[in-house]
């Protein structure tokens, strides 16, 4: 008999077991932590020292070794305390593509004290100046491209007089911003990591929010949130290996042959803390990937026997719409899902029956959560394919209403988030702050409802939700509702403005190669399924892929505007 995944997690958590769990007053709030997750993340990359010569990064043709990489986290963060003067609470930003250079510049900056800010690489000029004055960095660490975008702001943001940056692969370093310096002259081979005394609960990242409406906001985060976070991961792991009657956990081996594809910016909570954190942390090979394209993705797994793939919904429906897929071997994958958007049951099941013994997997998790969240995967996710599963030990779930407070089971309304892995709150923005957080509990904006098993199912974002003539549509439903028609390959359904019901749906459909499918054949199918007020009234085809942040998630503000006319 397969046991529950409460039943599991009671014993991967009871007392003396690695994932022991014990309740701890944080920052003045009670909380149940892991008691031997790592106190800060200096102390987590030290462990990786360990790993030695074992391959840590794989980029394009090189391969970076454990031992290489914190010989160079060793060099830049001497060079950020002797050469720039960088303290403990500083910040240092981090400004580029997903290079080696970015992994080696956030365990620098983390084991000095400072606070790694993680800079959109999308972003465009207003942005970028606007996060440098936000969160006023000593140093950025930037690419070409982005050091020099950001010497063009600095001006404007006010941060030139005092803004050091260090160019990566800089090209011999022709064309630099004034005063900037190539990495090769700061990172010099052999200097010490400096003796800096580091706090569980000091200031540890910056991540900024997506911002898909108004200005970006910067989750601050402890090295206790991100390192509880972190063991949420492992822990989960842990459970789902024991369910399916394997030990737990790995032994040495079966860390060493485990590897991660790294397919989402590093800047980005996915990338930074469950895979690169992970890899770091269980001394797993991590293979980055410069860009997302579906083809070279599909290659890398081929060659470097990529086990772990996550990414967002998107990604996965670009690998088995390749047409490449069923010519390079998948077959190394065990686990192929994410997060940062719903899948759609049918994604679940054709992942579960092409990529042999890859599950489908799914978690819910936010920036201000460190990614961690409810999680589901394998069996359970085939059984509840619209749930994004159960929480972890250390993570309270709870659905509110403003004036009735905690529903019961089945019951609709606001999640409510509480643990030790969640941000201590928005820089510079008390009142953002204030509103988000209440009693160390945080809403999330999201309309969900737990069953009684304990699976949690996303409904949709509070924002989003439809009120046409009074009655309330979920865009989440409509499009899942889409992604069944087989002639569909990606959806999306937002709210646009009606003189008489007040909003109406619309819909934007992406097809797939070589079908064709009509407004009207997609309002019928809808209809079929759903109630007469649920069915799209506007309804766009369109055959290239829909708006998306680097998070992965559907840019709604530019599809209302598609409708505006």
């Amino acid at each position: 008999m397969t046991l529950t995944y409460e039943e599991v997690a009671a014993q991967v958590t009871a007392p003396g077991q690695l994932f022991e769990v014990v309740e701890e007053d944080v920052v003045g709030v009670r909380q149940r932590v892991f008691a031997h997750a790592p106190a800060t993340l200096r102390q987590l990359f030290d462990s990786a020292r360990g790993h030695g010569e074992r391959t840590f990064l794989v980029f394009e043709d090189e391969r970076w070794s454990f031992a290489r990489v914190m010989a160079s986290v060793d060099a830049l963060a001497a060079a950020l305390v002797g050469r720039y003067g960088v303290r403990p609470g500083d910040r240092v930003a981090i400004g580029m593509r997903n290079y080696p250079e970015w992994v080696v510049s956030f365990a620098a900056i983390t084991s000095i004290g400072a606070i790694s800010v993680s800079l959109n690489a999308w972003w465009g000029e207003e942005e970028l100046a606007f996060a440098l004055e936000d969160s006023s960095p000593r140093v950025l660490v930037a690419d070409r491209e982005r050091a020099t975008r950001a010497a063009g702001t600095a001006g404007t943001a006010g941060t030139a007089a005092r803004l050091g940056i260090v160019v990566v692969r800089s090209a011999g370093g022709e064309g630099l911003p004034p005063g900037a310096a190539r990495w090769e002259d700061v990172v010099v081979a052999g200097a010490p990591m400096p003796a800096v005394e580091v706090g569980t609960d000091d200031d540890a990242t910056i991540l900024y929010t997506s911002g898909t409406t108004g200005r970006p906001k910067g989750a601050v985060s402890t090295n206790r949130a991100v390192l509880q976070a972190l063991f949420g991961f492992a822990c989960r792991a842990v459970i789902e290996r024991i369910r399916k009657g394997a030990d737990a956990p790995e032994d040495e081996g079966e860390l060493t042959d485990m590897s991660f594809i790294l397919v989402v910016p590093l800047f980005h909570v996915t990338g930074c803390v469950p895979v690169m954190l992970s890899c770091f942390a269980l001394g797993m090979k991590m293979v980055m990937m410069h860009r997302w394209e579906p083809d070279r993705a599909l290659a890398l797994i081929e060659r470097e026997q990529v086990t772990t793939f996550v990414g967002v919904p998107t990604q996965s429906w670009d690998l088995l719409e390749s047409p490449r897929f069923h010519e390079l071997d998948t077959s190394s994958l065990r686990s192929v899902g994410g997060g940062g958007a719903p899948a759609p049951a049918t994604l679940v099941q054709r992942v579960a029956d092409s990529f042999g013994r890859g599950t489908p997997a799914i978690g819910y998790g936010m920036t201000e959560t460190n990614a961690l969240g409810p999680g589901n995967s394998g069996a359970d996710y085939l059984a509840h394919p619209t749930s994004t599963g159960c929480t972890v030990p250390i993570l309270q779930v709870s659905i509110r209403d403003g004036l009735e407070g905690e529903l019961p089971v089945g019951r609709s309304g606001e999640i409510w988030l509480k643990g030790p892995n969640l941000i201590r709150g928005y820089w510079n923005r008390p009142d953002a702050t204030a509103g988000a957080f209440v009693d160390g509990w945080m809403r999330t904006g999201d309309l969900g409802r737990l069953d009684g098993e304990g699976f949690l199912y996303i409904e949709d974002r509070i924002k989003d939700v439809i009120l046409r003539a009074g009655e309330n549509v979920y865009p989440a439903e409509v499009e899942s509702v889409l992604y069944e028609h087989p002639a569909v390959r990606e959806a999306a359904v937002v709210g646009v403005t009606h003189e008489r019901l007040g909003e109406e749906v619309a819909a934007v459909v992406v097809t797939r190669q070589g079908t064709t499918v009509g407004a009207a054949e997609i309002q019928a199918f809808v209809g079929e399924r759903l109630a007469t007020f649920k069915v799209p009234s506007r309804v766009q085809v369109v055959p290239g892929p829909l708006p998306r942040n680097a998070a992965g998630k559907v840019l709604k503000r530019e599809l209302r505007e598609r409708f505006s006319d």
